[in-house]
C-alpha cells in the first residue's frame, strides 16, 4: 500500500473502498483553475498517467487513481504532490 500521510495532511482523502484519492482545488476565477489543469495534463502525459478530474468554474475536483493496479500506486502519490505544487 502506498503511504498516503503526507498527502491526507495536505487536503487529499481516500476514498471509502481506499482505491483512489481526492481533492478538490478551488481558484481565484475560471482562467487560474483551467490554467492549473493545463499545467497539471503537462505534468500527467510525462507521467503517462491521467487523472479523472471535472471543472466548473474555480473549481477543479480530482479524483487518482491507477487502474492497472485496481488501486493506488506510486504515480498517484507523484502526481498529487505535483498538483498541490501546481495549485501553490
Amino acid at each position: 500500500m502506498t503511504d498516503t500521510a503526507a498527502l491526507e495532511a495536505n487536503g487529499w482523502a481516500k476514498t471509502p473502498d481506499g482505491t483512489a484519492l481526492e481533492k478538490t482545488f478551488k481558484f481565484a476565477n475560471f482562467v487560474e483553475a483551467f490554467g492549473f489543469m493545463t499545467r497539471a495534463a503537462i505534468h500527467a502525459e510525462k507521467l503517462n498517467h491521467h487523472p479523472e478530474w471535472f471543472n466548473v468554474y474555480n473549481k477543479v475536483e480530482v479524483r487518482l487513481t491507477t487502474h492497472d493496479t485496481g488501486g493506488l500506486s506510486e504515480l498517484d502519490v507523484k502526481l498529487a504532490t505535483t498538483m498541490d505544487k501546481l495549485a501553490g
